[in-house]
């Protein structure tokens, strides 16, 4: 059954509008009385009936209301330097589908792209897109957010106070991935940040453990691409908090 954002939703009534009503008029021509799956972002769904389609919504009469057990049960959150575009989409596509809560776009100094201003609100606008798409096809109830490219420096705000911070970095030698996540709080939110194709500077490094509090880890032996150390380190710390059983 096919599934859409839900653009307003009423007591006995949800609508679609917007690029969501156009998909289900001109691309899937569905028409009166087909029923559709729609979602708020709220953690439910709702079963409805095409009841009324105009110009400018597709209104559904609401049959039923349920609770998907398809979220993560925790926060989990990718911090990743700036890279080419065609990762960053990957990995936003790929980590909507494991269950990440949200992405932030990271200005680093060995970033190869470069994004400001108007460019850089487009760019934002398309990988939002791209993961609202990823958690329809996934079955999600809650698409994550993709934030504003930012600098270190606005790091702190982007998350809660007490938000877990991890950071992959092929210097480490000490402490694996696999010791840390024992000893995280599954119920407090967890970042991960993720360097561009050049990794992180000292600087950046000394950054994120002063200001962020960021436990340093590694992923092995071997240097992994942008886009690989992202989705290996979000698998393991969902499989370690239970969200991949």
């Amino acid at each position: 059954m096919y599934r859409f954002k839900i653009g307003e939703l009423g007591e006995q009534v949800f609508w679609l509008k917007d690029g969501e009503r156009e998909h289900l008029v001109k691309v899937l021509r569905l028409v009166k009385g087909d029923k559709v799956l729609g979602f708020d972002n709220s953690g439910a769904e709702w079963l409805g009936e095409i009841a009324k389609i105009t110009a400018k919504s597709v209104a559904c009469r609401i049959l039923s209301q349920h609770y998907p057990a398809v979220e993560a049960h925790s926060l989990i959150y990718l911090v990743v330097g700036l890279t080419k575009s065609e990762k960053m989409a990957w990995i936003i596509q790929k980590g909507t589908e494991l269950g990440m809560s949200g992405l932030v776009p990271l200005r680093a100094r060995r970033s190869v792209m470069r994004l400001a201003g108007s460019k850089a609100l487009e760019r934002v606008e398309r990988w939002q897109k791209i993961a609202s798409e990823a958690g329809k096809q996934s079955r999600r109830v809650r698409v994550p957010l993709i934030q504003n490219v930012s600098d270190w420096q606005e790091l702190p705000d982007k998350l809660p106070a007490f938000t877990q911070w991890i950071i992959p970095y092929e210097a480490e030698k000490v402490q694996p991935l696999s010791k840390l996540l024992p000893t995280l709080d599954f119920k407090n939110p967890i970042a991960i940040i993720i360097g561009p194709e050049g990794g992180f500077a000292q600087a950046e490094m000394a950054f994120a453990r002063e200001n962020l509090g960021a436990a340093s880890v590694t992923l092995g032996p071997r240097i992994l691409r942008v886009e690989t150390a992202a989705l290996v380190a979000l698998t393991l710390v969902l499989a370690a908090g239970g969200d991949l059983e």
